[in-house]
């Protein structure tokens, strides 16, 4: 007992300097991710405004400059040449007398349809939701609008439209969210807008003056929680499938474990209405989640890419509003999730959305330990031959799963603080199980085991997990299912133990130890 008492006073020693450090080493605070994207300072929520413009990826975002909670929203803005790197630019969209600046999206205006560009030098269009606070004090059911900014100077710098709100409110409390897109049969803009229970279409020639066409999903999907930042996007199904329309919808609460989740629907986009697929789960009530880990949220896709480059690379806000504004972080508030692309893949299920982690990731690989074939009858610990403490890591795994009924990995420190990844046969699923996972009490039910259906019987079992200082995203079987899990360990997670309750085989693997995009 005197040894434990020992050793932690030793590690609160080690893990002092983290918390300490805030006020000259940002980036070094305790739980600080140190691969994924997070602002200096102060809170953040959703990803906004995701365009690639002139070998830059921008990411703008929900902030609050002023507090370390939600508060009067503006956008925060970052770029990156490489989706891993990124640098913070000042704050890209103000408050001004319409409201305080809720989410939206930007494009490319190449043709200039709006006006605000010149030959040869297109503007950025931002379109984004005003939030009239004090018409919402006032009792008013119209204070949300869509407003209009641009920027000639690769983004750097924002004029709001004289014109602006663009799109007056119906009369809906939620009105909200519009995520824009060129639709080329018609030549003409479609907008994406979330209206809290359902979405709606609308159209425009020049991004100014818009046209309702549709609406969808009132029936359809989950309506446990407000619907929120929707997104329509067009992927290829296999060689020989054609392309098929996929739409992305947040919702908070009601998600698969508990408060907030995006679902997607496929289907069809005649450029008037989409129309899901009745094998894609609209007609039959059944619900398909892009992630179901409890904390990937408001995820939107980026708006063009490299030359040649195909992908429809994804973000999402990496917190669940159950418990965003609690979490025990000093400084700062919230990161962002790794960027993934996103693909349709056939399966016997029907055709299924899923996600890969952007290749781009690759360039944090720094020392890699080889995992050789073997059967594992008793608890392995993976990362014994690199033998790092860094705490951040990627996990590469091909098993046979063979007999067994419950397959664990779990992510671990000395303090016997853990998050473990399993598999239970028994019943019939994945989970993620933080229930150890360390700090936890600042809300209830964060200790939780969050769980996904197992989608078939199969032997074999493809794993890939990202483990940063406070988090670890879960890809199985190439994205087939994804977790996304926040933690809080008092110190890093160090250890990864596989075990069984009857032998399984490792075919391959490699444990990688991953750089830090902010210490050099």
């Amino acid at each position: 007992m005197r040894l434990r008492r020992w050793l932690l006073v030793l590690l609160a020693c080690v893990a002092t300097p983290l918390a300490t450090a805030a006020a000259d080493a940002p980036y070094a605070e305790a739980y600080r991710p140190q691969y994924h994207y997070s602002p200096p300072q102060q809170w953040m929520n959703d990803p906004n405004g995701l365009v690639y413009y002139d070998g830059e990826y921008h990411l703008f975002y929900q902030y609050n400059p002023y507090a370390a909670h939600w508060g009067p929203m503006h956008w925060g803005h970052a770029v990156s040449q490489d989706l891993v790197h990124w640098d913070t630019l000042p704050i890209a969209l103000f408050p001004d007398r319409h409201g305080t600046i809720f989410s939206g999206s930007i494009v490319v205006d190449q043709d200039n349809t709006s006006g605000f560009g010149a030959a040869g030098s297109p503007a950025l269009v931002a379109l984004f939701t005003y939030n009239d606070t004090l018409a919402k004090s006032a009792g008013r059911e119209d204070f949300q609008t869509q407003g209009l900014a641009y920027s000639v100077n690769r983004g750097r710098d924002w004029t709001p439209f004289t014109g602006n709100p663009v799109l007056e409110n119906p009369g809906n409390a939620d009105f909200r969210d519009p995520k824009l897109f060129w639709y080329a049969p018609q030549q003409r803009w479609i907008m994406t807008l979330a209206m809290r229970d359902h979405v709606a279409f609308y159209s425009s020639a020049d991004l100014r003056h818009w046209t309702h066409e549709s609406d969808f999903g009132a029936r359809s999907g989950s309506h446990e929680g407000v619907w929120e930042c929707p997104d329509l996007i067009e992927l290829p199904l296999g060689p020989d499938g054609g392309n098929k329309a996929v739409l992305l919808v947040s919702l908070t609460p009601g998600g698969p474990n508990g408060g907030s989740a995006t679902q997607y629907f496929i289907g069809r986009f005649d450029g008037h209405q989409f129309t899901a697929d009745a094998d894609a789960g609209a007609a039959a009530g059944v619900v398909r989640w892009l992630d179901y880990g409890p904390d990937d949220y408001a995820g939107s896709t980026w708006t063009g890419g490299g030359a040649g480059d195909g992908r429809q690379l994804f973000i999402g806000w990496m917190s669940n509003w159950a418990y965003a504004e609690a979490v025990p972080t000093a400084r700062w508030r919230s990161a962002m999730t790794l960027p993934r692309e996103l693909f349709l893949a056939a399966t016997p299920r029907g055709p299924e959305l899923h996600s890969r982690p952007a290749a781009e990731l690759e360039s944090l690989r720094r020392r890699r330990a080889k995992i050789g074939e073997q059967g594992v009858s008793q608890a392995i610990d993976l990362t014994q031959p690199l033998g790092t403490n860094t705490g951040l890591l990627e996990v590469l795994l091909q098993l046979d799963t063979q007999e067994a009924g419950v397959i664990e990995l779990a992510f671990s420190n000395p303090l016997g603080e853990k998050t473990t990844f399993r598999l239970d046969r028994a019943r019939l699923r994945y989970e993620v199980d933080r229930s150890a996972s360390g700090t936890a009490k600042f809300t209830a039910g964060f200790a939780s085991v969050a769980w996904a259906p197992l989608p078939g019987p199969g032997r074999n079992l493809q794993l890939r997990f990202f483990l940063d200082h406070a988090s670890l995203e879960s890809f199985i079987n190439d994205g087939e299912t994804a977790f996304t899990t926040i933690m809080f360990p008092t110190v890093p997670y160090t250890r990864v133990t596989l075990s069984a309750d009857r032998e399984v085989r490792i075919k391959s693997g490699t444990v990688y130890e991953l750089a830090s995009i902010w210490q050099h």
